[in-house]
């Protein structure tokens, strides 16, 4: 922990809160988050946020090549300076979030298209970052990433605690928590302890359905108020009356009078169907 101190005590490179910035320095839970990659030469591994570069270390230790993006102009000079030279590194100045990511890593996957994403994710872009890699054209076929251990529990949830995140991860990914890492293993250390998630993506969806765009509708209509009744909570959302959202539940085989947290992928894709069949009402 003193080495990444005695660097972030020094003016320039003092850590952003408005960036999120909390680097991860606890060289056990590294290892545990580069042992979850399951990592080797083959690998391209994409950073996301490398910070410091205590975890580009260890990737460049076990992948074939990393391509690590940083949006903060004094990490990339920190990071330029720490690995001079390392013909195994590509390091990017830019914004994941407007970055094609297909785009970047296609220099690197002449061989293969299959990439892994390791990165220790600052907790307010989360959500965006899952999107971003899970709705892509080019998927990673695996992520390892810290993120807060709420958040963490909340993705792998199953159901009877379902959220619209843990539909749309699921949905793509099969979630697994590796660890809890308490707040103590960073620096700055962050108010909150923080889990390291890995995500299997899926090479077909867990279920047949129709349209998947009208899944995710459906499944935005039934969390739009989750404390109803999901013959009310898809009424409302889908603006269909309350009849039309029973039938349309019952030809699905749900009862009207359940909530959303407890429906399945299954059943969220069984709903998609009986409307694909019968005709999505519009927007």
């Amino acid at each position: 922990m003193s080495r990444l101190q005695g660097i972030l005590d020094e003016g320039p490179v003092r850590p952003k809160k408005s960036l999120g910035q909390n680097f991860l320095a606890d060289p056990v839970y590294l290892r545990k988050i580069v042992d979850a990659a399951d990592l080797s030469p083959r690998d391209v591994v994409l950073e996301i946020g490398p910070g410091t570069g205590n975890l580009t270390e260890h990737l460049l230790a076990r992948a074939g090549h990393v391509v690590a993006v940083e949006l903060d102009p004094r990490m990339v000079r920190l990071l330029e300076e720490r690995f001079a030279g390392n013909p195994r590194l590509t390091l990017v100045h830019a914004d994941i979030l407007a970055t094609d990511i297909g785009q970047l890593l296609r220099p690197h996957l002449a061989r293969a298209l299959v990439y892994k994403v390791v990165a220790n994710l600052p907790y307010y872009v989360t959500s965006a970052v899952l999107r971003l890699l899970l709705e892509a054209e080019v998927r990673p076929v695996l992520a390892v990433l810290t993120v807060q251990w709420e958040v963490a529990q909340r993705i792998c949830a199953r159901p009877g605690a379902m959220s619209l995140l843990a539909v749309a991860v699921q949905w793509y990914a099969v979630p697994r928590i590796v660890t809890r890492v308490p707040a103590g293993a960073f620096t700055p250390a962050p108010k909150v302890d923080s889990a390291v998630l890995r995500l299997e993506t899926r090479a077909a969806p867990p279920v047949p359905v129709a349209d998947e765009a009208l899944l995710f509708r459906v499944a935005r209509a039934g969390f739009s108020q989750r404390r109803k009744q999901l013959r009310n909570a898809v009424s409302a959302g889908l603006g269909i009356p309350p009849e039309q959202a029973e039938a349309m539940l019952r030809a699905a085989g749900v009862d009207p009078k359940r909530r959303a947290e407890t429906l399945s992928l299954g059943e969220w894709a069984a709903l998609a169907n009986v409307l694909a069949a019968g005709g999505a009402p519009k927007p």
